[in-house]
């Protein structure tokens, strides 16, 4: 069967959108291996170890729920298991998908207070902060923020966004979105005290998509007896309770979870934080070929910089769609496209999971070159400033 209906390039093809990262050859040799019984003893054994290596990843050691779904799925599941119709929630729009969870909570029958941005920043905490002190009755139940804005590559500070719930002395759940964020970018659930983590298998965890999480904590937990959504299929309870014993309540994605060990192992091997480092040596690199180019990155503060993806304003009158569509034409490449009001006037380099320094200046210099095929005004030797840099030679 033919998969791709493009005509044949030689070479591999490089998958530079911000998610769904390159799935490396070591997890799809896992994910290969034969269906086992989800019911056997030897599942029970790989389910115990799977959640307790995840559990590791997102730095807690609260039950982290593991659902056969995108992350749209994990969305729901945070908001219908801590809330009740017509609840409050705090939102802030960083991007495109603040606002399509947002948009959720509407449809779910949920009341949201939203916090804008222009876009070009995390989440605002002084806002957050203010309208959290002025709600004396504490109508408002969670504060819910995107962690890794995957359409404008700005990270929102979380532990900023908890200390600003604590000094208000505000009861609000904290629900967090780290789809993109999540091993890519420092991340710590327990200690920043976020009551539901959000994530998804297809970014920095290198897997295929399908799989989704919520990490929860016992003040979420709390929540959910009380919470009137409807919830059936998202419903934590008979997931956590079934957990116990290392299985599901219903039909896991069990070669999903084969990828999944094998994809924390990598991760622990390699070091956490050594993880994280690559990203941000990769991120500035990437930022430092932009400037040199004479572009403008979305993101305007450096404190919000995002180690996952660099999103990149094309000139004025210059087609991002175009820039694309060349790119992979010419040098089979796959950038990622600007979202909502960013689209055409922008596009995303993705930067994350199984990513080296090779591939990272073959993903620049593709770029460069086709910027320069396209008719698109730049100043040439991007890549080489990001060569320099990766070099040691800046």
């Amino acid at each position: 069967m033919a998969y791709f209906e493009s005509k044949r390039v030689a070479g591999r093809h490089f998958l530079q959108i911000p998610g769904p990262s390159t799935v490396p050859d070591r997890i799809l040799r896992a994910i290969d291996n034969p269906t086992m019984d989800h019911r056997g003893p030897d599942f029970g054994l790989l389910g115990k170890q799977v959640l307790a290596k995840i559990q590791t990843i997102f730095k807690t050691a609260q039950p982290v729920v593991i659902f056969p779904a995108s992350g749209t799925g994990a969305w729901e599941a945070a908001l219908c298991n801590t809330l009740s119709p017509g609840d409050r929630v705090l939102m802030c729009e960083t991007g495109w998908f603040a606002h399509l969870w947002q948009e959720m909570a509407g449809r779910l029958g949920i009341v949201t207070d939203l916090v804008k941005t222009d876009w070009r920043r995390g989440a605002d905490v002084e806002q957050i902060a203010e309208r959290l002190a002025a709600d004396k009755a504490h109508a408002i139940k969670a504060v819910a923020v995107v962690h890794n804005e995957t359409s404008t590559g700005a990270t929102s500070r979380i532990a900023e966004v908890r200390r600003a719930i604590d000094d208000a002395k505000h009861p609000a759940l904290l629900l967090v979105d780290t789809i993109s964020g999540l091993a890519s970018v420092d991340y710590r659930h327990d200690e920043w005290g976020v009551d539901v983590t959000v994530s998804g298998s297809q970014k920095g965890l290198m897997l295929p998509p399908g799989l989704s999480f919520n990490a929860v904590s016992q003040k979420a937990l709390k929540a959910s007896e009380g919470a009137k959504l409807p919830r059936s299929f998202w419903d934590w309870k008979p997931m956590i309770a079934a957990n116990a014993t290392g299985y599901f309540p219903y039909t896991p994605a069990t070669n999903l979870l084969y990828g999944l060990d094998t994809a924390c192992d990598m991760l622990l091997e390699e070091g956490l934080d050594n993880v994280f480092a690559r990203h941000e040596r990769h991120a500035e690199a990437t930022r430092r070929a932009v400037r040199h180019w004479g572009m403008e990155v979305q993101c305007q503060d450096p404190r919000h910089y995002s180690p996952v993806l660099t999103c990149v304003r094309l000139p004025e009158g210059h087609s991002a769609n175009a820039l694309r569509a060349t790119i992979l034409e010419r040098f089979n490449m796959s950038l990622g496209n600007g979202l909502g009001q960013l689209n055409d006037r922008a596009f995303r380099i993705g930067h994350l999971g199984d990513f080296g320094d090779l591939q990272l200046m073959g993903t620049l210099s593709g770029v460069e070159m086709g910027l320069r095929a396209a008719g698109v005004p730049h100043s040439p030797g991007g890549a080489q400033a990001a060569l320099d840099y990766l070099s040691g030679n800046a």
